[in-house]
């Protein structure tokens, strides 16, 4: 009681506040009016004062990530049929080359590292995603050299290959470790790198309703995404790793590095089974990663990755700053001091760690791994003194690391087969949701719908109005509310959505016994183009990753305006959509659910399968793997009367 009624004043006090600042004209300008966001903006973590914010919190952020990664709800692990082969030995270690379909027909690869002479019992077991440069990434004999003298590295020959490196120590600290390939690097080339990660320009001819590719406003709209297939990959990685017979599938920890260091903050929040993690050189109040392969629609609004890494507590993570964007970690306000408040809060005060290693440039090198096998051998209980030490190890030769040979062949690739795999992939998503019982279904889908709109109905939001302005008191969004007539005694109230003021209707309506209001949403937009960030390479998800797309943001104001009239009136509430936004009064009066009494909208030949350019103004994320609109007609039922 006590608690509602000090919200209850506190908001009397920012209306107040709110309407002193609209007379005087002294009204904060609408935050949708600046610039858009973009990967290289500021992404702060602000930790919440209770263990159960965090949870209501985290809830939320890892149903986005599910939803961004195209894996809401989780899709049908199909058989991995495994292959792994073509042992070598080296001391301490041995090191197989494996191949597994992450889904029908697309595989997955990479090189298992095992210890050559294992203990008794399960064995814990490390997942390691590489990150750009790939598994292979050779320093050359000069480029190692150079490391050498600066400290970053200790050995001429196994520090050339950084990566296997990590992975032999690992082995040979007791763990069976697994490297996989990211897309387009080493042996998983089905999928280019020039088109996983070099992508720039969108191709006419992949996009269409029956036949599209990556980076099509048709993937987009179905979530599909190199970003979700990589975490796709990281989690059926985990369930190869997992399943080996010596393996302890309650001891695994991930670690990867610079983009690997991407997904594995990825895999951390999304999939339950790590004990450890070790994000490397990717957690940052900065630069949230420069790469296609980085980013996805929906994937960082509102967050960012160190809010994303923040969600593997209270479980054991680390990383390391060094002389890149990860510097910011070290600075109060900018990242590790707001993780380790999260971890004292959530009881485990020491089970996170950044160690300042600025004086090295971005890198996975020597000492940073020194920090992670210390790491990784405190919370896996490997059972090794410290400090554990690298040794020297001839490096493997090109037939010992190449998994695809004559008796292995390398599978088919190219445009076929990214267009067999887009097609597939929605086909899966299609019989998973149809196929739900009736009232999941709904329960799905309203989750989904919420997540990609960003918004969920508030019937008790608070609001500042005057002089034909609403003011959203919780996000300072600031819409045009013009009442048409002034109507007393009237039995319900119409918004009318896309109404010209000067419209000849306007006069006929304004002796109307019913109350009309006329509103304009997000009027910085609505009549201009959708914008996008400056940004060269032509790709929706550096705009789409961190903005809510125009059309979500036309939803946002409707939803405040019902919300507003319904708290003011307390009356039955009409939409009528005019001008071509029947599908945002749809969309808004499905998400308001009983406060809205019925939608009257133009008829409109428009789906969001109709369109072809992620820089539509009607694009949206997502909408058309949730039904596109004929779920939202549907779920308005009689509600909706379309002339």
């Amino acid at each position: 009681m006590k608690k509602n009624a000090a919200r209850l004043i506190c908001r009397t006090i920012l209306a107040t506040f709110a309407c002193l600042l609209l007379s005087c004209n002294l009204s904060a300008q609408d935050p949708r009016s600046g610039s858009l966001k973009d990967l290289n903006g500021f992404f702060p973590f602000d930790p919440p004062s209770t263990a159960e914010k965090w949870k209501k919190r985290s809830d939320q952020l890892k149903l986005r990530l599910l939803v961004a990664n195209g894996l809401w709800p989780m899709p049908e692990r199909t058989p991995l049929n495994a292959v792994i082969h073509g042992k070598v030995k080296r001391p301490g270690f041995t090191v197989e080359k494996v191949y597994f379909e992450s889904v029908p027909g697309f595989f997955v690869t990479g090189l298992l590292f095992r210890p050559e002479t294992p203990k008794p019992g399960k064995l814990p077991a490390v997942l390691s995603p590489h990150g750009h440069g790939g598994r292979l990434h050779d320093a050359g004999k000069q480029g190692v050299r150079r490391q050498i003298v600066i400290g970053a590295e200790r050995f001429e020959e196994s520090g050339r290959m950084p990566k296997i490196a990590r992975c032999a120590t690992l082995a040979r600290l007791g763990c069976v470790t697994f490297l996989y390939d990211m897309i387009g690097y080493a042996d998983n080339q089905q999928i280019s790198y020039q088109l996983a990660h070099r992508f720039a320009k969108q191709r006419p001819d992949f996009e269409g309703p029956e036949s599209w590719g990556f980076f099509s406003a048709q993937a987009e709209l179905r979530l599909q995404s190199i970003f979700g297939l990589q975490a796709w990959n990281s989690i059926r990685a985990l369930d190869f790793l997992a399943a080996l017979p010596e393996v302890d599938p309650k001891r695994i920890g991930v670690t990867g590095g610079s983009g690997g260091g991407t997904q594995t903050i990825i895999l951390g929040a999304l999939d339950p089974r790590p004990i450890v993690s070790f994000p490397n050189g990717m957690v940052s109040s900065s630069m949230q990663g420069g790469c296609t392969c980085e980013n996805a629609s929906l994937l960082r609004i509102g967050t960012g990755n160190v809010e994303l890494a923040a969600l593997f507590a209270p479980k054991p993570l680390g990383m390391t700053a060094a002389d890149d964007w990860t510097r910011e970690m070290l600075v109060p306000g900018k990242g590790f001091q707001e993780i380790k408040k999260l971890y004292a809060l959530l009881g485990k005060p020491n089970d996170t760690t950044c160690p300042d290693l600025t004086h090295f440039k971005h890198n996975y090198n020597y000492v940073s791994r020194a920090v992670m096998y210390s790491w990784f051998n405190r919370h896996m209980k490997l059972g090794h003194k410290d400090p554990i030490v690298e040794e020297d190890f001839k490096l493997l030769g090109t037939e010992e690391h190449a998994v695809w040979n004559d008796e292995h062949p390398v599978p088919p690739g190219g445009e076929k087969l990214e267009r067999t795999l887009t097609k597939w992939l929605a086909e899966r998503d299609d019989s998973l949701l149809n196929n739900l019982p009736p009232d999941q279904k709904k329960t799905v889908f309203k989750k989904a719908w919420e997540t990609i709109i960003g918004r969920k109905y508030d019937g008790s939001a608070t609001f500042a109005y005057e002089k034909n302005r609403l003011i959203n008191l919780e996000t300072n969004e600031q819409i045009l509310l013009k009442p048409i007539n002034s109507a007393k005694e009237s039995d319900s109230i119409t918004i009318w959505l896309g109404l010209g003021e000067e419209d000849k209707k306007t006069k006929a309506l304004a002796k109307d016994k019913d109350l009309h209001y006329l509103t304009r949403v997000f009027m910085e937009e609505i009549d201009g183009p959708a914008r996008t960030v400056a940004n060269k390479r032509e790709f929706a998800g550096y705009t789409h990753g961190f903005n809510h797309s125009r059309f979500a943001r036309q939803v946002h104001d409707l939803l405040s305006v019902i919300s507003y009239l319904n708290q003011t009136h307390g009356k039955e509430l009409v939409i009528r959509s005019t001008g071509g936004m029947q599908a945002q009064a749809m969309v808004a009066a499905y998400l308001a659910g009983s406060s809205v009494t019925e939608v009257k909208a133009e008829k409109s030949d428009f789906t969001f399968a109709s369109i072809t350019d992620y820089r539509d103004p009607k694009f949206l994320p997502g909408a058309v793997k949730y039904g596109d609109l004929t779920w939202v007609k549907r779920s308005l039922g009689k509600k909706l009367t379309i002339r």
